[in-house]
């Protein structure tokens, strides 16, 4: 069956560098995409309804029906299948540029050696080629300065499928990217691995962590109400708020309403550093800040509150730093000081502990294990630290739990924009009591929240 005439009746938006929005239009006659077949019409609502008409398709077909979406169609039929698959799940448009390798894999190089370090604050935009400049970058591209010279926005648009198929990726984080994956291992995608929500007669709490990175930075682009309404949790942990005490009650009373309970611990040994709160729409019973070590409780890096069916610890682990400077500190006083208040709390109810825990656990847990053997974050005495201080004392790692073969990243650096290519760490964590790992319904990461080099994780756990 040839593929004679392709129309597609979609109107876009696109944003161009300037900030301001237009719209592009491609036969915009009705909101569907129209798949003409000789005098036969197929859209793509046919194939969401018989995804089985995708895999009928001959090569010829696929590859007609993805070029005309946007889609650089290479590779065996099963590449073709999968990324026509995609596309229609996503419901998006893509575009098309041609992937320049030898700068990638510079790219690559450069961005696999960069370790999260405290106080990053610079910012990460995304820019799209429209097809005009799409056009002048192919045709006017030298290829003998490839690696001299790439605009950078050839660089933030594409990603490269694990099947060989050049998408414009709006939605980085749903292609598997590590530098030695492992069989088996597939992607995080958070529309289709996030189960069903529990129904509105069974009693659970939802909790959302995040390591904002500023929050004063992160209020100015970016509405706390809105994740709210989305998300609708009952509690928020925020670290590296950054705040100082003096800030504190202006900050609270600008977020967002029905959350009537806050409470925030600020760095007084460095001012504007560090910093976490919680807050919630319920009372709880107590409320303690630090471990009960001054030494470890003077840059306001924990809260814990009690409610009635457990203890909640928001948490920022110190980073090891610069050339590992605080690492013998964070693995021999720390860690074991935080571990050894959990096990106390644990006595009396079972504990979850949230936030930036500042190790990636596991080589799934990084996207170039061997480039950040010595980074802080991923050296093995992080990481067996992480094993004894909290594993082998029972706590499980929940995300892990729901997705032991998900590569799933919460931070992703901005120096060499890491976000854009999913080249990332997974930092923040839930970990909770063995105890009630059973009643953890969902474990989950929200990678399209922007506005911090992190982005927030989620728990909602049965009662």
């Amino acid at each position: 069956m040839a593929l004679n005439r392709l129309s597609l009746n979609l109107s876009t938006h696109n944003t161009t560098t300037g900030g301001t929005r237009k719209d592009t239009s491609l036969e915009t006659n009705s909101s569907e995409i129209i798949v003409e077949e000789n005098d036969s019409k197929v859209d793509i609502q046919s194939f969401k309804d018989d995804p089985s008409k995708i895999e009928a398709m001959t090569v010829h077909e696929l590859r007609m029906t993805l070029r005309s979406v946007g889609i650089l169609a290479k590779g065996r039929k099963h590449d073709l299948v999968i990324a026509l698959q995609r596309f229609v799940e996503n419901q998006t448009v893509g575009c098309v540029i041609d992937a320049v390798e030898d700068y990638r894999a510079q790219q690559t190089e450069r961005d696999s050696n960069v370790s999260p370090s405290e106080g990053e604050t610079e910012a990460a935009e995304t820019k799209f080629l429209t097809p005009k400049k799409r056009q002048s970058a192919k045709s006017g591209c030298n290829p003998s300065r490839t690696k001299k010279k790439v605009s950078s926005e050839v660089d933030s648009s594409i990603v490269k499928h694990e099947h060989g198929v050049e998408l414009m990726q709006k939605e980085p984080w749903t292609v598997l990217a590590h530098k030695k994956p492992h069989k088996g291992w597939i992607a995080y995608n958070p529309r289709t691995m996030r189960p069903k929500p529990l129904s509105k007669d069974t009693k659970s709490v939802k909790i959302l962590s995040w390591n904002v990175n500023g929050l004063r930075a992160l209020l100015k682009g970016f509405s706390a109400v809105e994740l709210a309404e989305r998300e609708d949790f009952d509690i928020l942990c925020l670290q590296e708020t950054k705040l100082q005490e003096k800030d504190v009650l202006e900050i609270k009373n600008s977020l967002m309403d029905g959350y009537h309970y806050t409470y925030w611990t600020c760095s007084v040994s460095k001012l504007g550093y560090s910093g976490t709160a919680i807050i919630s729409r319920i009372e709880p019973i107590s409320v303690r800040y630090g471990v009960g070590i001054s030494e470890h409780d003077s840059e306001g890096r924990l809260v814990m509150v009690e409610f009635e069916s457990f203890y909640l610890l928001n948490v920022y682990v110190p980073n090891s730093g610069d050339g590992l400077k605080r690492l013998s500190y964070r693995i021999t006083q720390w860690d074991p000081s935080l571990s050894n208040y959990m096990k106390e709390l644990e006595k009396l109810k079972p504990v979850i502990l949230t936030g930036d825990l500042n190790c990636a656990h596991q080589e799934i847990d990084i996207y170039n294990p061997a480039g950040n053997r010595k980074s802080a974050g991923f050296t093995d005495e992080e990481r067996q630290s992480f094993e004894t201080s909290y594993l082998e004392k029972g706590f499980v790692d929940t995300f892990r739990q729901k997705h032991p073969d998900v590569v799933g990243y919460t931070y992703w650096g901005y120096r060499h924009g890491g976000r854009k290519t999913n080249r990332g760490w997974r930092l923040d964590y839930f970990l909770v009591s063995g105890t009630i790992a059973e009643k953890v319904h969902e474990s989950y990461i929200l990678p399209d929240v922007g506005g911090s080099d992190h982005c927030p994780i989620g728990l909602v756990l049965k009662l």
